[in-house]
């Protein structure tokens, strides 16, 4: 089965999207990030068209004006605490953070189970659309980002500069 790929421009860098033969997206990196060394893979085709939506969806989000994603998505095979984990993540809403903590009581787990609930969100290969941004250290601190703690802090402070607009 056909997969593609493409770089999408942004206040990040160059993004690198990848999607599967129905256009549901599998991966978005940016550079510089684990994960990305070795994409695009072989065998995948570079093809602009089937990212239509995505580059529209990110741009909205990059310029405010989108506080949350409806692209088909599609991540590679993952364990059940993967997904338990993914889930909260998209379930943290937009303009906020939670703690590690916090992101692993919301599926029931907690003592040493924390360290795997970080080592799930590192391995999210859907940057920003899933936002493992939004996760922070127990006493707020900006910690571990696999796109850098400088676009960690950029998204944050987008999302809590919209998030402060009182609505019109």
């Amino acid at each position: 089965m056909t997969a593609y790929w493409t770089t999408h421009a942004g206040p990040l860098g160059d993004l690198l999207l990848t999607c599967d033969a129905t256009g549901a997206l599998t991966s978005l990196t940016v550079p510089g990030a684990p994960g990305a060394k070795g994409l695009p893979t072989p065998g995948t085709v570079r093809d602009d068209a089937p990212f239509a939506e995505a580059r529209h969806e990110l741009d909205a989000y990059f310029a405010g004006d989108r506080d949350h994603f409806t692209l088909r998505l599609a991540p590679p095979p993952a364990t059940d605490f993967r997904r338990r984990v993914w889930a909260a993540l998209d379930a943290i809403p937009y303009g906020t953070t939670v703690s590690y903590g916090q992101l692993a009581a919301s599926i029931g787990v907690g003592g040493p189970a924390v360290r795997a609930v970080g080592g799930a969100i590192g391995a999210n290969p859907l940057l920003i659309v899933r936002p493992c941004h939004r996760v922070v250290g127990a006493d707020g601190s900006l910690t571990g980002y696999a796109g850098g703690l400088e676009r960690k802090t950029w998204l944050l402070s987008l999302e809590r500069a919209r998030s402060a607009v009182p609505a019109g």
